[in-house]
């Protein structure tokens, strides 16, 4: 497993913020569950279309690890696990909404076709 060398270097609240939620896959994890509420693991992965399960598996972990998603496992056979937003996820959710309206303003699409993450975050 990765160990970082050095301490992260956080020294603004925004850091912080964009360190919780910021990348690429962080941000459409937490729209997805805004919208779907509790999915299992392969309900979500197939949700976010073309990501890794190593890359979903460890973008999970950081999200958990951060309280901003919650994953429950149930004692059942076959064993079940579902993750859904933690209150501190659901706070999220209207900024990465108000970041998309922003975006979508100044975004200058090259074809016909609107992002499709966008579909499942931007619902005011």
């Amino acid at each position: 497993m990765y160990q970082r060398k050095l301490e992260k270097d956080i020294r603004c609240p925004l850091e912080y913020g964009l360190e919780i939620f910021g990348g690429k896959w962080k941000s459409r994890i937490i729209c997805v569950l805004a919208v779907k509420q509790v999915l299992r693991y392969s309900e979500l992965r197939r949700e976010m279309g073309n990501i890794t399960d190593a890359v979903l598996a460890a973008t999970l972990k950081e999200l958990i690890a951060d309280d901003i998603v919650s994953r429950t496992s149930y004692d059942e056979i076959p064993p079940r696990v579902e993750y859904a937003l933690t209150e501190k996820g659901a706070s999220v959710v209207p900024i990465l909404q108000s970041i998309c309206h922003w975006s979508g303003i100044f975004y200058r699409e090259t074809g016909e076709n609107t992002p499709i993450q966008c579909l499942k975050c931007d619902h005011r």
